[in-house]
C-alpha cells in the first residue's frame, strides 16, 4: 500500500508516495539516489548505512521510512558545502579521515563520519571513551580502526581550534 511521506533530507524538503514497507535506506538509495549510506549487513549491525535523524544517529537499513514523517535526515552528502561555482568543500571530519588514511576501501567511511558528526553535535570535546562509544558497532575490515580513531581525534582538535 502506498502512503504519503513528508521528510527533509540534507535541508531539502521532499513530499513522496512510498510503500509502507520501504526502509529509509531503500528510500535514500533506490528512490532518491543518495549513494553515501551503504547496505552492508541489512540488519543494523555494521553501521555502513548510518544517517542522522533529528540529531540521533540511526541505522537506515532497519528503520521504516514511514516512521519518519516530518523528520529531518542528514546523510554524509549533507555534511559538505557547495559554493556558488559548484565547488564542494568537505567537512572537517571528512578532511581528517582523508588526512589520517582512514578511508581505505571507503565502504564503511560514511557510517563512521556520520557517527562522528552526531558525536560532535552532542559533545564538541569528546574524550577517548566517548569516541569509542560513538563508534562502537561500526565495522571496518580494512583499517584496523587505529586510523579511524586518529581521524576522529584530529577532527576534534580542528573543531576546537
Amino acid at each position: 500500500m502506498s502512503i504519503p511521506l513528508n521528510i527533509t533530507i540534507n535541508n531539502q524538503s521532499y513530499s513522496l508516495e512510498i510503500e509502507e514497507d520501504t526502509t529509509l535506506l531503500s528510500l535514500l538509495r533506490d528512490t532518491l539516489h543518495f549513494t553515501g549510506p551503504k547496505e552492508g549487513c541489512g540488519n543494523g549491525e555494521c553501521g555502513a548505512c548510518s544517517v542522522i535523524v533529528d540529531g540521533i544517529p540511526v541505522r537506515s537499513c532497519i528503520i521504516l521510512a514511514a516512521e519518519l514523517e516530518g523528520k529531518s535526515i542528514t546523510t554524509i552528502e549533507g555534511l559538505t558545502q557547495t559554493d556558488e561555482k559548484g565547488n564542494v568543500e568537505l567537512s572537517e571530519i571528512q578532511k581528517s579521515f582523508i588526512d589520517e588514511g582512514a578511508v581505505q576501501c571507503g565502504f564503511c567511511t560514511p557510517g563512521f563520519v556520520i557517527a562522528t558528526e552526531a558525536l560532535f553535535n552532542r559533545n564538541p570535546n569528546p574524550g577517548k571513551e566517548d569516541i569509542e562509544e560513538a563508534l562502537s558497532g561500526h565495522l571496518c575490515r580494512c583499517t584496523g580502526y587505529k586510523s579511524i580513531f586518529s581521524a576522529v581525534d584530529k577532527a576534534a582538535e580542528r573543531k576546537n581550534k
